[in-house]
């Protein structure tokens, strides 16, 4: 196993390594329902970073963010949230602090809903300032995981929700120990294909979890787990063959 935690090195390793790419995992500290722990997000988008950096070349894993946008989660004990402000200032500084160490590629993998929306203010407004920086970010795993899976492999609602089916099936394939299948459920909301209503997730759920965790299994995390990562490696080694940049078809 390759030594792909950036806090597990020192000055010294860190140079020899030559790194020139950072994945870091952005997640959140709120519920989950009764059955997933609060670090979920976290642990979610952390792992799959890890995972991916053992695959490809030159790359190391920031510690990932712990706290996120959870605002409108915080109808359920317990909830640390930052503002928005506050998660595009922080990406924007570790974006910052990447390309003051010489490091020009970064992909950000998010774990949770509420900070797509700072997470693109801050790449975009990095990107206008650095455009010969190669920034990349996969800001929703749970959409990504359903869009490559076959069709048939989940039960219900495609297996989203928030703690649903997909990601209790994930949550069982990397913290088994912190799941508690015995508390869960969850509720599913009507939701509508075109137009999107701004929620809180009190008007979705009387629980902690939307959509069916009950129908969730180690093996589709496994799967979920896979398909990610594996699509991910295909797009790393793309990129550093184009410098992360489009190819423009002429």
């Amino acid at each position: 196993m390759k030594k792909v935690r950036l806090e597990e090195h020192n000055e010294y390793s860190f140079k020899e390594a030559k790194f020139d790419k950072l994945f870091l995992a952005v997640g959140s500290c709120e519920s989950h329902g009764e059955h997933l722990p609060y670090g979920c997000d976290s642990f979610v988008s952390h792992q799959i970073a890890l995972d991916l950096a053992q695959r490809v070349k030159n790359a190391v894993v920031a510690p990932p963010l712990w706290f996120g946008m959870s605002q409108h989660y915080r109808h359920q004990p317990m909830c640390l949230s930052l503002s928005d402000d506050t998660v595009i200032r922080a990406v924007g500084d570790l974006l910052e602090s990447a390309a003051f160490w010489g490091i020009r590629k970064v992909l950000i993998v998010n774990g949770h809903d509420g900070n797509i929306a700072p997470i693109e203010i801050a790449a975009r407004d990095f990107k206008v300032r650095h455009p010969d920086f190669g920034l990349a970010v996969l800001d929703a795993w749970w959409v990504t995981a359903g869009n490559l899976l076959p069709k048939d492999t989940f039960e219900v609602w495609d297996g989203l929700g928030h703690g649903g089916e997909g990601e209790t099936s994930i949550g069982l394939s990397i913290f088994p120990q912190l799941c508690d299948m015995s508390r869960a459920k969850g509720d599913l909301p009507e939701m509508d294909a075109n137009v999107k209503l701004i929620w809180n997730f009190q008007e979705l759920t009387r629980f902690g979890a939307s959509g069916d965790p009950t129908k969730a299994t180690a093996e589709k995390g496994d799967k979920m787990r896979k398909v990610l990562v594996d699509y991910l490696v295909g797009f790393i080694e793309r990129m550093d063959e184009q410098n992360w940049r489009y190819n423009i078809k002429k």
